[in-house]
């Protein structure tokens, strides 16, 4: 039986150029299951063109109607969406997203099947697919680059402009940093792919108590867990498990690090019920050393308070002043520099697509055609436009 893979076009805006699968991935899976044939959208904006797909044999046509499963990346606009399909992408819907309730209520309308990237998980409830590597290692390449712009001290080219990864390493070599000190939070796919960038950018990585401790005659980074974070209001020991099941009996020490900290790249997760990192009221204080701010996680109003917004890649940076706490121009002396795109992995869109389809292609590909999979079942939302047991709880959001 043939099965048919449709890669759609990217029609919510600004057009996003990642993509499921690359050409080359196409090839590797039409080698190995002969079945399967691939219907691509046409293209102007997406990171491989539409000869490059079709020179795998994959066949570019806008009417996809005929295929089992649609696969995107953003949310598909409500008038593009094509009743009694199996869709994947990321929909933003599982926490009631206000801007996309009525996406959600056109599939439901519409009789959808839709599984979610984001709810794709392991037994464990680790996630199976992400992004997180290349949000990463874009945002902490655009904190280096924010950094130098700020201080005159060189010229980085804005990862959207490089070709890929490979062109991103040989900016970090224009890099010549003072003996500053630098701040990772975090130890998930986004941190991590923030310590890739900072060892590329040779960067020297020390431990959490030299960097409260010591001095250095180069710049150094040390990478904060939420061990390294949180402390128990009743003095109890840490406990992770204890921490994510209620961090309200936490509280954030954070505020030990703000006078030995120059830049800071936050790669956290946060949680509304979790304690900030710091408070605007600290940004006021003579011992607040930070000048600029690489939020990564981009939660609007969050861990980092003063991240009042999320940004453009155009337009990456906003200024922050302390004595008014309002937003102003960047890059000025006395005030604090937040970077704070909300869409980084598509800075370096082939880079990002060849990781995510990697891991779609090994692990969620082969339970697409099982007929029956606990695992797609599990991430998905909706099923023939009615809600899973698992998501019965967006039903006065969804109906």
């Amino acid at each position: 039986m043939t099965v048919k893979i449709a890669l759609l076009r990217e029609e919510k805006l600004p057009a996003d150029k990642r993509v499921a699968f690359t050409p080359a991935q196409c090839s590797e899976i039409k080698n190995k299951y002969p079945n399967i044939e691939f219907y691509v959208q046409p293209s102007a904006h997406r990171c491989f063109s539409d000869d490059a797909y079709q020179k795998v044999g994959a066949i570019i046509q806008e009417d996809i109607s005929h295929c089992d499963f649609l696969l995107g990346i953003k949310e598909v606009p409500v008038d593009c969406l094509l009743p009694n399909k199996h869709y994947l992408f990321f929909s933003h819907t599982i926490k009631k997203q206000a801007h996309n309730q009525a996406l959600m209520k056109a599939m439901v309308q519409k009789n959808i099947t839709l599984t979610d990237y984001e709810t794709l998980r392991w037994k464990s409830g680790d996630r199976i697919l992400g992004f997180g590597r290349f949000a990463g290692v874009v945002g902490a390449y655009n904190g280096l680059l924010t950094w130098g712009k700020k201080f005159d001290l060189y010229q980085l080219k804005p990862a959207y402009l490089c070709e890929d990864f490979n062109e991103v390493k040989q900016e970090l070599k224009k890099i010549k940093l003072s003996p500053i000190k630098i701040i990772l939070t975090g130890n998930g796919r986004v941190s991590l792919g923030a310590l890739e960038l900072l060892k590329e950018a040779g960067i020297k990585e020390v431990t959490p108590s030299d960097f409260l401790t010591k001095r250095f005659a180069e710049p150094v980074f040390a990478v904060l867990l939420t061990e390294n974070l949180y402390e128990r209001i009743d003095g109890k020991p840490y406990d992770r498990s204890d921490f994510h099941h209620d961090p309200t009996r936490y509280r954030c020490v954070f505020r030990y690090y703000l006078p030995h900290c120059d830049l800071l790249m936050n790669g956290i997760y946060w949680d509304s019920k979790m304690d900030r990192l710091f408070s605007e009221n600290d940004t006021r204080q003579p011992t607040f050393g930070i000048k600029v701010i690489a939020d990564i996680s981009c939660d609007v109003n969050g861990s980092v308070p003063i991240t009042l917004k999320d940004t453009k890649i155009d337009d990456p940076v906003f200024g922050y002043n302390p004595q008014t706490m309002q937003m102003c121009e960047p890059y000025q002396k006395d005030c604090i520099d937040i970077m704070a795109v909300s869409n980084l992995p598509t800075e370096l869109p082939k880079d990002a697509s060849e990781g995510f389809g990697e891991m779609l292609m090994e692990y969620v590909l082969p339970e697409l055609l099982k007929e029956e999979s606990a695992i797609i079942h599990n991430a998905s939302i909706l099923v023939n436009g009615k809600l899973t047991n698992e998501y019965a709880y967006l039903a006065d959001y969804a109906y």
